[in-house]
């Protein structure tokens, strides 16, 4: 389909840009994010890039930091630190099964530079799997593994053999529906940007 190679780099919200690479694997989009939040510049889970899309984050000035927000989602994070010349944050929980050497690591509850909170979710197919919050607009929510977007305008969770426990891992996930929303942003599939919550709370439903 012509929609898979055309659009390059599209703006989601205000600050916030997505990529999308197609996996032929997965038959998904596996997204990056290109954030300019609070002064700061920074890419989460990167796939590889267009040159397009490169030669847009090159153009928006000096990256801060790449994050990466579970261990199978490191995608392109360590030839893009070293491209960029930014640090690479990564969950403690998952670094020791990371093959990337990060500047920092983080944990639950942590505020990264740009304003952005880090949510730890547990019993989740790696241990340190973490959403990611900015409180802008009504609020955005960035998910790596812990919610696929699909079918388009929903949400799903991942096959049930890729947890430890579905049941427990279910209950993980409802920690997201304390915090207050209107967009999540997906590592795969189609992210979502208006009535998030409420896709969230159907996904979550058994």
């Amino acid at each position: 389909s012509h929609t898979r190679e055309a659009i390059s780099v599209k703006q989601l919200l205000p600050g916030i840009w997505q990529w999308s690479w197609f996996s032929e694997d997965k038959q998904l989009d596996f997204n990056g994010l290109f954030l300019n939040v609070g002064e700061h510049k920074i890419l989460v889970d990167p796939p590889p890039m267009t040159a397009e899309a490169h030669t847009f984050v090159r153009r928006q000035g000096a990256l801060d930091y790449i994050i990466v927000t579970n261990r199978d989602h490191v995608r392109e994070a360590a030839s893009y630190q070293a491209d960029f010349r930014c640090q690479l944050q990564v969950p403690e929980a998952d670094v020791a099964q990371m093959d990337v050497k990060p500047s920092k690591t983080f944990k639950d509850g942590e505020l990264l530079p740009g304003g952005i909170w880090v949510i730890h979710l547990n019993d989740q197919k790696s241990p340190g799997e973490s959403a990611l919050y900015i409180q802008q607009g009504k609020g955005v929510l960035i998910v790596g593994d812990a919610l696929i977007g699909k079918p388009a305008g929903g949400l799903s969770l991942l096959a049930p053999e890729k947890y430890g426990d579905i049941t427990k891992a279910r209950d993980g996930l409802r920690r997201l529906l304390k915090y207050n929303f209107d967009s999540i942003l997906v590592g795969d599939g189609a992210s979502i940007v208006f009535g998030a919550k409420q896709a969230v709370e159907q996904a979550l439903q058994t």
